[in-house]
């Protein structure tokens, strides 16, 4: 099997189990460029360069372990030194005293990571995941935008308001997420270069604003930022 082939694999598997790890925020974190050998836990580019999430969350797929995490290597340590660094044991995330510091690779262009925070209910009616006519131009200008560089992947992350329970709620995010994919695969966007998740209710953005809104119409009129998906394009230009 091929490497290329065992990538579009790996990025396969990632859809079906998807994890994160959290090593810190992005514009922070460095590469982690994996050796591609054997089965790696981590989504990858084409560069063999772990994904992040906008806040610097490694992607997992469905290989990851920990054991996984603190073998499958990076140059000189496990990937799993960078993306979990709190699993993997720190000697193996340590140089030896005597050992010689390893070249510094050569610098390889960074893609782009553009995150647009798309309001649900400009995607879909309320408690739906059909998207609307509106949701369906907006998601034009993003399949665009895509073409404009080097695409490597598009990460899509469902979240809802908190009114319903926390099992509705998961699974409505993860719906709309779901059929956010499916458009852009529909306007030629690569679905191995998708990753969707959904959040359900646990992720608000309107904190304790809300609290004291009275009457169901007005509480949900001011729970609508929570009603979101974030789509995040990376790739080079």
């Amino acid at each position: 099997m091929n490497k290329q082939i065992k990538k579009q694999m790996l990025m396969l598997a990632a859809i079906a189990t998807m994890g994160l790890s959290a090593p810190g925020a992005f514009a922070q974190a460095k590469d982690v460029v994996v050796d591609g050998k054997g089965e790696i836990p981590y989504v990858i580019d084409s560069r063999n360069v772990v994904a992040r999430s906008g806040t610097g969350l490694c992607w997992r797929t469905g290989y990851w372990s920990p054991a996984a995490a603190a073998s499958a290597m990076a140059g000189q340590f496990p990937a799993g030194c960078e993306c979990d660094g709190d699993i993997v044991p720190k000697e193996k995330c340590v140089a030896p005293m005597a050992a010689a510091p390893a070249p510094a690779a050569a610098p390889a262009p960074k893609p782009t990571a553009d995150k647009i925070k798309l309001s649900a209910d400009a995607l879909f009616d309320f408690d739906k995941a059909v998207l609307k006519p509106e949701g369906r131009a907006k998601l034009d200008d993003l399949a665009a935008q895509s073409k404009e560089v080097k695409l490597e992947v598009i990460l899509a992350v469902g979240h809802t308001d908190r009114l319903g329970s926390d099992a509705y709620n998961q699974k409505l995010s993860e719906r709309r997420a779901a059929a956010v994919k499916t458009y852009l695969v529909s306007k030629g966007v690569e679905a191995n270069r998708i990753y969707t998740e959904g959040k359900g209710k646990k992720q608000p953005v309107t904190g304790t604003t809300c609290d004291n809104v009275k009457g169901r119409t007005a509480l949900i009129a001011c729970l609508q930022p929570d009603r979101r998906v974030e789509v995040e394009v990376i790739g080079s230009k």
